[in-house]
């Protein structure tokens, strides 16, 4: 186990998490343990059976993660991952009524500009 104050944290944190990688981290606050950074590879946690998808699949409800880089984390293609969360209820695409009125509106004028004009 490896110890890092916070302002260790702060001024090098990639050696924090290179310590991560080999063995738990704990972030100390002054004297009082404040959190506990594990590195995923550890012990192949990446490579069990659904942790990328459920990892992934949380970073994107709670916004953390973008619907693409999400489904890289899930290693899986876009389409794929919206799949996985419909069937999990979880929306793709989060727009409010006037985002999507404002949506429809820029599809309708594109389709009447591929209308062909009447001749005169």
């Amino acid at each position: 186990m490896h110890a890092v104050s916070v302002s260790g944290l702060k001024h090098n944190p990639a050696d924090a998490l290179r310590q991560a990688k080999t063995a738990p981290v704990v972030v100390l606050n002054r004297d009082n343990p404040d959190a506990l950074l594990i590195g995923l590879e550890q012990g192949g946690m990446l490579q069990a059976p659904g942790v990328r998808a459920a990892l992934a699949t949380a970073l994107f409800r709670d916004s953390e993660l973008s619907l693409v880089r999400a489904a890289h984390v899930a290693e899986m293609d876009v389409a794929r991952f919206i799949a996985h969360l419909s069937r999990l209820g979880i929306p793709a695409i989060r727009l409010t009524a006037a985002e999507t009125r404002a949506d429809l509106d820029t599809l309708e004028q594109w389709l009447q500009s591929l209308s062909p004009t009447p001749a005169p």
